[in-house]
Parts: C-alpha cells; structure tokens; sequence
C-alpha cells in the first residue's frame, strides 16, 4: 500500500522533508544558543557590577574607551566644573525627573568629562539644578559609555529648551562648548547636596531586553515548523494511503 513513497513524486516530498527537519531543528538551536548567551551576558554583567561597586577607583584615563569590560568601574578624575546642563525625561524609580550633569574640566587635558552629579524629581527647570561646587574637585563615579538615540531613557524629542540636551555623548555635547569632550561620562557614586545618586546601567547588549526575549520566541517558532513538517508529511502519507484502499476497494476512483 505505501510504494506510492517511492514514486517520483513521493521522493520530491521526502527529500524535502528530510532538509526542512534539521534546517529548523539548527536554527531553533541557533536562536535558542542565542538567548542562552544573553542570559550568561546578564548574569556576567550583574556580578560585575557587584565587583566593580567594591573596587577601588582608577585613573580616568587607564580605563579608556569605554567598553564592555570597563562601563560600570569606579573611575576617579581631578578638574574644575564648567557648563552645567539638564536631561530631561529621567525616570528614577517610579518618578520622572531630570540628570545634572557637568561638565569636569579634567587637569592636563584641557578635555571635558560629563558628571551626572545626581537626579532631580519633577519638570527641568535650571532653577531647580543646585550649582557645582567652586574651586578644584575630585570626583569619584561609575564610568558609562556615551548614550545613543536608542539607548535606554532617552529622548530624542527635538526643540528642547537652552540649557538641556537630550543624550549624554560626546557628539551632542562637543558643540554646546567650546572645548574637546570625553567619549564616555561618569555618574557619582554619591550624588551632591540636593540630588539623588544615579545608578550605573549595564553596558549595552548584556541585558535580558526585547531582543533576549524575541531569540527564546523565534527558537518556540523554529521547533514548531519542524512538528508542523513531520505533521504534514505523516498526513498527506495517511491520505494518499487512504485514497488508495478506496481505490482498491472500488469506493473511489484513483488518482
């Protein structure tokens, strides 16, 4: 009854059945490796937050660029504050408010380090951004990765008000003031007199974020088409089975 499975017909169908399983078995496991390193990214990253939170501060420059191994260490850098701006739209918990950030006039580089001094609750308003201290300071933080237009939190709504910017990076502040700018900025392990300290966020990429999440659903997908495939084929087998015994039994005509 089944030498219909040998039929050149019938050989098209297997064969195609016998690539679509493990083609979508592979990429199933492939997404699936996917999520799994995300995950290990995850856990890495949050482990070395706790490490870095109890490590001591390095010079700015000896932890420069910024990358993955180096965003979330306690860095520590010697200046003068300069221009002050606001960033609005920073949520902090479950309250919106806005990051001080300033300017740090680094000694002998005549370049500029964003400070994220603290965050501020409510609407951004310059009245409310308490001043940087005067004189020579040190300042002792975490070092971030210059933002994005994607990244996390940020607006990228235009026309703001003088005095905010809505990305901390290099390329939207260089043009805000008249020197060279650090491509990263550091946000105080305690905040000023006023202000709320701002926590370090994971580098990006090593969080369980939508991308994370869509590798787990595309590898549910993949398993699915090779059921689905081997579905199909046992039913399309059953019917011309079935065709066929009618055919034999004379309930039907063949094919």
């Amino acid at each position: 009854m089944y030498r219909f499975l040998l039929t050149p017909r019938w050989w098209g169908i297997n064969i195609f059945v016998l690539l679509a399983i493990p083609v979508c078995i592979f990429m199933g496991s492939w997404q699936l490796s996917r999520f799994e390193g995300r995950v290990q990214d995850h856990q890495s990253a949050a482990e070395q937050s706790r490490v870095n939170e109890k490590a001591a501060p390095q010079p700015l420059d000896s932890l420069l660029p910024v990358d993955q191994k180096t965003s979330g260490k306690r860095a520590t850098a010697t200046g003068h504050y300069g221009k002050q701006l606001l960033v609005p739209q920073r949520d902090l918990g479950e309250r919106s408010g806005f990051y001080v950030v300033t300017l740090l006039k680094v000694e002998d580089t005549g370049k500029a380090l964003p400070v994220v001094r603290g965050w501020v609750p409510g609407k951004a308003s310059a009245a409310k951004a308490p001043a940087a201290p005067k004189g020579e300071v040190s300042v002792v933080g975490a070092l971030q990765a210059s933002e994005s237009p994607t990244s996390s939190g940020v607006t990228t709504a235009g026309g703001l008000p003088a005095g905010q910017v809505g990305v901390i990076s290099a390329a939207s502040l260089v043009n805000l003031v008249p020197y060279d700018v650090y491509d990263g900025w550091v946000t105080l392990d305690k905040a000023d007199s006023g202000m709320t300290a701002v926590p370090a966020s994971a580098p990006e990429g090593s969080g369980l974020d939508l991308k994370a999440f869509q590798n787990l659903g595309y590898t549910g997908e993949w398993f699915v088409f090779a059921g689905f495939v081997v579905f199909m084929w046992f039913r399309l087998v059953r019917r011309e089975a079935e065709a066929l015994r009618d055919a034999e039994l004379g309930i039907a005509e063949p094919a």
